[in-house]
């Protein structure tokens, strides 16, 4: 997801609170501590999302605290990704608090957060009472020898944990083995990670004879993940043996272990009676020829294995030619790894001869193996044949044009490839053109890679030619391929009569200030997309003009965002004519594109005739205060709209003035979104006047205009009359007392706002004394937000009185305030239906 930042953040959590959404995903979004502050408000009175991820937010301890406060109270969330977010230990004891109480929660995600010996010793804490989480990802948070012992004694009584993560955690011997002691008794756990932790021979082995003592009598735990853990040979020999008697495990990944040629030999020798190994993973592991040999003879009469991963062993060709002999009778592997192997075009042939007669195996990576075009040719031979190979992966070989062209002449009869990855192998001249001309015919191929392959125009020509007539590839990669102008313009071509393309790779080709033209002229006869993000393509006013002559015909396209372009006001002047006559669009972004007064007049315009669009984004733009009345000016008249985003637009108390009159007559606009503007007080008071006689808005944001204490006094005085807001946004607008006191008044007569937002103003204890006595009144308030004022231990208590009279409000934020521990517990206890936070 893109950057969002703190103040977005914060807004999308108001919206949080009444949409229907169930998975949010701000992986990467910047929102820091206030938006995860934010966002936990919002969970308070959200009751359908059940998965939030929020990795790498830099939330650290704060905005933790406040998700764990949320959790204690919270019924539907079960997914929470918190990794990659400094959160440290003190926010893994909050979160750990919560899963005391929490019932819901099951997958819980740290990675990377610090949490050290302590956190994961409050987590073990909680898990010996929760019984809903079923994983805990711990990785890369250094709890040591400490946290899994801590974790280890939890394991011993926990009844729900089946998968628990504490890869690269420098956990050493006693860590390492308590955790192998738990699985003894232990009867849930079914998936363990413990890769990377151990770097000394000594207690390595230890891990490893734990462990292998361990499977003698666990029946539970199905995947084992040890990986990078200097096990080595003498470890693999331990482990081997236990696998001649264990039942339960299904997945074994040793890679990178170096466990040698021996090790290999005595997996090997274990894979004889075990019947129950489906998945084993051996990359990196120097098993070398001879290791390989003996896998090679088991696998003759192994009946349980699927997965095997060999990448980077350096078998060579003895090795190749050995698995390519055992795989003429083995009826079991369906997928093996060989990639970085040096198996070179002997092993290619063996292995081609092979797939004639085998009937299993479904997938087989052959990438980076110096494999030349006579091995390419032996492998085409194959698939002319072959009836099961579903993927083949020959990436980063040197097959060049002659390989391809043997490749595509097999694909014109094979019937069950799906899937070609054919990047980085000198493919050039005749080798996309054979390929194209197989596509025409061929109907099975899926997905086909052709990145780092200089197949410039005329192999793009020719590709794109081909999926006129092709109607089974939705997949086509063509990264770095040395197409240019002329290669665009061939797919453009195609886009008018190909039907199952879905995803079209064409980055970093020298292409990038034509997409959006040559697109468009193809969007005007494609007609199966209904949603299209453009957003930050880099395009500018010319793009812009010919996505608007595509607009003006469109009859599928619903959703258009062009959000943090260049279009500027030549482009919004292009778009808005198109509105006038498009008939399908609904939702339309231009966000972030130097719009200013033409643009919005121009807009404005269409606006007046169009009867489609119900969303209409122009946050972040420089329309200023004339732009905004022209805006407003329309909404008299027009009847679709239901949401406009003005946030940071500059639009002043002369914009507000015009659009008090709009609010007089217009019957549709419900959401509005007016952040950081410079309203002040003058602004507000002529939103206040449109606010009397409105009946269809009922959300309203506010936040970040300065309208002070006179702003809320005229604000408060719609509320007595208004009967349709429900939502009032006012943060960041220097409200003090006094502005808490007139609202307060407004709060005892009105009957329909459900969410007052003040949070980050100047209320103190004065103001929260006035809002608490029109607690003890009001009815309808379900959300009051205080965070982050000057509200003192005074005020703490008589909201904490109030509320014990208060029959409505479900959740009351004082975050951030100077309340002291003592007088936090009255609000924490008066009520379990009121959701109420008060820490830090």
């Amino acid at each position: 997801m893109s950057q969002l930042g703190s103040s977005r953040a914060q807004a999308l959590a108001e919206r949080l609170k009444i949409n229907s959404e169930t998975t949010l995903n701000l992986q990467g979004s910047t929102i820091g501590d206030n938006g995860a502050l934010a966002l936990a408000e919002a969970l308070k009175s959200n009751s359908t999302l059940t998965t939030l991820d929020l990795q790498g937010n830099s939330i650290e301890n704060n905005g933790a605290l406040a998700l764990a406060e949320t959790l204690k109270t919270n019924s539907t969330l079960t997914t929470l990704h918190l990794g990659y977010n400094w959160i440290e230990s003190n926010g893994a004891l909050a979160l750990a608090e919560a899963l005391k109480t929490n019932s819901t929660l099951t997958t819980l995600s740290l990675a990377d957060n610090s949490i050290e010996g302590n956190g994961a010793l409050a987590l073990a804490e909680a898990l010996k009472a929760n019984s809903t989480l079923t994983t805990l990802a711990l990785t890369d948070n250094t709890v040591g020898d400490v946290g899994a012992l801590a974790l280890a004694e939890a394991l011993k009584t926990n009844s729900s944990l089946t998968t628990l993560d504490l890869q690269d955690n420098s956990i050493e011997s006693n860590g390492t083995q308590a955790l192998a002691e738990a699985l003894k008794s232990n009867s849930t756990l079914t998936t363990l990670n413990l890769g990377y932790n151990l770097t000394e021979g000594d207690g390595a082995l230890g891990l490893a004879e734990a462990l292998a003592e361990a499977l003698k009598t666990n029946s539970t735990l199905t995947t084992l993940d040890i990986h990078g853990n200097s096990i080595e040979s003498n470890g693999t020999l331990t482990l081997a043996e236990a696998l001649k008697t264990n039942s339960t495990l299904t997945t074994l990944d040793l890679h990178g272990n170096s466990i040698g040629s021996n090790g290999g030999l005595a997996l090997a020798e274990a894979l004889k009676t075990n019947s129950t190994l489906t998945n084993l993973n051996l990359a990196y592991s120097s098993i070398g020829r001879n290791g390989v040999l003996a896998l090679a003879e088991v696998l003759k009469t192994n009946s349980s294995l699927t997965t095997l991963n060999l990448k980077g062993n350096s078998i060579e060709g003895n090795g190749a030619l050995a698995l390519a002999e055992a795989l003429k009778t083995n009826s079991t592997l369906t997928t093996l790894g060989l990639q970085g192997n040096s198996i070179e075009n002997n092993g290619a042939l063996a292995l081609a001869e092979t797939l004639k007669t085998n009937s299993t195996l479904t997938t087989l990576h052959l990438g980076y193996n110096w494999i030349e075009s006579n091995g390419a040719l032996a492998l085409a031979e194959t698939l002319k044949t072959n009836s099961t190979l579903t993927t083949l992966n020959l990436k980063g070989n040197l097959i060049e044009g002659k390989g391809a062209l043997a490749l595509a002449e097999a694909l014109k009869t094979n019937s069950t490839l799906t899937t070609l990855n054919l990047k980085d192998n000198l493919i050039e001249g005749n080798g996309a053109p054979a390929l194209a001309e197989a596509l025409k015919t061929n109907s099975t191929l899926t997905s086909l890679t052709l990145n780092g392959n200089k197949i410039g125009d005329v192999g793009a020509l020719a590709l794109a030619e081909a999926l006129k007539t092709n109607s089974t590839l939705t997949t086509l990669e063509m990264l770095n391929t040395s197409i240019w102008y002329q290669g665009l313009l061939a797919f453009s071509d195609a886009f008018k009569t190909n039907s199952t393309l879905a995803n079209l790779e064409l980055r970093q080709n020298m292409i990038k200030d034509t997409v959006v033209m040559e697109f468009s002229e193809a969007r005007k006869t494609n007609s199966i997309l209904t949603t299209l993000d453009l957003q930050r393509s880099l395009f500018r006013e010319n793009d812009a003009q010919a996505l608007a002559e595509a607009i003006n015909i469109d009859s599928t396209l619903v959703a258009l965002d062009l959000g943090y372009n260049s279009i500027e006001d030549n482009g919004a002047l292009v778009i808005a004519e198109a509105l006038k006559t498009n008939f399908v669009l609904a939702n339309l972004s231009l966000a972030g594109n130097s719009i200013t007064y033409n643009g919005a007049l121009a807009l404005a315009e269409s606006l007046k005739t169009n009867s489609t669009l119900t969303t209409l984004d122009l946050q972040n733009n420089s329309i200023g205060d004339n732009g905004s009345q022209a805006l407003f000016e329309a909404l008299k008249t027009n009847s679709t709209l239901t949401t406009l985003d003005l946030w940071g637009n500059s639009i002043g108390d002369n914009g507000a003035v015009t659009l008090s009159e709009a609010l007089k007559t217009n019957s549709t606009l419900n959401t509005l979104y007016l952040q950081n503007n410079s309203i002040r007080a003058n602004g507000a008071l002529a939103i206040s006047d449109g606010l009397q006689t409105n009946s269809a808005l009922t959300t309203l944001d506010l936040w970040g205009n300065s309208i002070g204490d006179n702003g809320a006094l005229v604000l408060s005085e719609a509320l007595m009359i208004n009967s349709s807001l429900t939502t009032l946004d006012l943060p960041h607008n220097r409200i003090g007392d006094d502005g808490a006191l007139a609202l307060s008044e407004a709060l005892k007569t009105n009957s329909t706002l459900t969410v007052l937002n003040l949070w980050r103003n100047s209320i103190g204890d004065s103001g929260a004394l006035a809002l608490s006595r029109a607690l003890r009144i009001n009815s309808t308030l379900a959300t009051l937000d205080l965070g982050y004022n000057l509200i003192g231990d005074i005020g703490a208590l008589v909201m904490a009185e109030a509320l014990e009279m208060n029959s409505s409000l479900a959740t009351l934020s004082l975050v951030g305030n100077s309340i002291g521990y003592i007088e936090t517990q009255p609000l924490l206890h008066v009520s379990q239906d009121i959701r109420v936070m008060v820490g830090y």
